[in-house]
């Protein structure tokens, strides 16, 4: 990854650095990787992610469905 600073402005340069973690999914990867979770909570949790985009994708659909009509 590289983040050039464009006339001494780090701050900037900063905001696009951590855009660019978040869409690549690395600070989801280290809040997960912090603490040692059982595998039962492992599976709770991944269960739970995915109905939550179950949801969302159903909530885009509608919406989609919606703006065609």
């Amino acid at each position: 990854m590289h983040i050039k600073v464009v006339n001494n402005q780090v701050e900037r340069a900063m905001r696009e650095l951590k855009r660019l973690l978040i869409r690549e999914g690395l600070f989801k990867e280290l809040k997960k990787r912090r603490y040692h979770a059982k595998p039962s909570v492992k599976t709770k949790v991944k269960r739970e992610e995915a109905e939550k985009t179950r949801h969302k994708d159903r909530k885009r659909a509608a919406a989609r469905a919606r703006n065609f009509l």
